[in-house]
């Protein structure tokens, strides 16, 4: 019976403890809902209105057809039209669509012939986008006024740019980077200052002429170093093991990982003025966690998201670099053409160091 009590004791304990500690109570509800919503609202794999070019060397009512009955089926948007092929493959290097309508100048003979009238150009680097366009290539030719007869043939040909074995991996490894270097990142440096003051070392900073943006900059250093570690032993493994492509310049991949690691590190330090324990800081860095991965397009397309959830990912580092590294990596892309991505995280880090830095105080508690 004593024994009993002990244990009883000790549990009611635990309890007021946990009450008394807000961070933690907080996450207990807050992961599990962030979860659920993310999962239940946010993610969706049937991918829908993607955002597409046309080159149309028909340009006549039948051609003009099709284009509609693409649009109706809600697979595609058409958010603008290029006059040559040269120029639409130019638009998917730099992300603006995911594919190209090529109708060709005989499009309506084609038709009246019943043979493959039309072509996509996809960007097969994710094959769940490349899935969601070869759907139309069951586009029923009824769907087309003035057109009755069912094609011979598929009414599409589908060509698969950056990715055409259709293998996952392709994809994944270079938002790996991006989901490895978040939480990494964000986990060292935001037990940084919580370390030094749980350890007492706050008080040798508080003696000393530093300035608090100078602390911060001197903590983010030495991580910089340690992520660049990463990202070569990811890169180097993806390359060698599962031989991912790389049609990128290694200087392109070097800026746009220093711009994240920098956003990242920023995170970390204005969690780091938030926590008061190392428990805390690593529970905040979940919290975090979490939405960069489900959000940022790692595992899910962003364009199947509702704009809500597009709308936050945005705000997410995350969501920027693995734009940046796809594009770089899979596509041969510039950072120059992606150069709004390239401001987001600048500006990001910017924000964060002001932050941090003026939520630090050089103080004991």
């Amino acid at each position: 019976m004593n024994s009993l009590q002990r244990i009883l004791a000790i549990f009611l304990k635990e309890l007021r403890q946990l009450a008394r500690d807000k961070p933690t109570l907080g996450m207990v509800v807050m992961v599990p809902l962030i979860q659920l919503l993310l999962f239940g609202y946010a993610i969706n794999t049937d991918v829908r209105h993607l955002p597409v070019a046309v080159v149309d060397f028909a340009d006549n009512s039948g051609s003009r057809a099709l284009i509609a009955a693409v649009q109706a089926s809600q697979a595609a948007d058409v958010i603008r039209y290029e006059h040559s092929v040269l120029q639409a493959e130019a638009a998917m290097r730099r992300g603006d669509v995911r594919a190209t309508l090529i109708i060709p100048g005989d499009f309506e003979h084609r038709m009246a012939r019943r043979v493959t009238a039309a072509q996509w150009l996809v960007d097969g680097s994710d094959p769940i986008i490349s899935s969601a366009i070869k759907q139309l290539r069951d586009l029923s030719a009824d769907a087309i006024p003035g057109f009755y007869s069912e094609p011979a043939k598929p009414l599409f040909e589908i060509t698969l740019y950056y990715n055409p074995e259709q293998r996952a991996v392709v994809n994944i490894v270079p938002g790996l980077v991006g989901v490895i270097l978040t939480m990494t990142m964000i986990m060292f440096t935001s037990a940084g200052l919580v370390r030094e003051r749980e350890q007492g070392n706050l008080e040798l900073l508080i003696t000393t002429p530093v300035k608090p943006v100078e602390l911060m900059i001197g903590k983010i250093v030495p991580y910089i170093f340690i992520g660049l570690v990463q990202v070569w032993i990811i890169l180097a493994l993806g390359y060698l093991i599962f031989s991912v492509p790389f049609d990128g310049s290694v200087a392109q991949i070097l800026w746009a990982t220093l711009l994240f690691i920098a956003a990242s590190l920023t995170m970390g330090l204005i969690l780091s003025t938030m926590a008061t324990t190392q428990l805390q800081a690593t529970q905040m860095t979940v919290f975090i966690l979490l939405p960069s991965i489900l959000l940022s397009g790692f595992m899910f397309p962003f364009e199947g998201m509702p704009k809500a959830a597009q709308w936050l990912a945005e705000l997410l580092p995350a969501t920027h670099y693995m734009r940046l590294m796809r594009g770089i990596i899979l596509r041969g892309a510039s950072i120059s053409h992606m150069w709004m991505d390239v401001a987001a995280l600048a500006v990001f880090t910017f924000f964060g160091i002001a932050v941090a830095a003026m939520r630090f105080k050089k103080t004991l508690d």
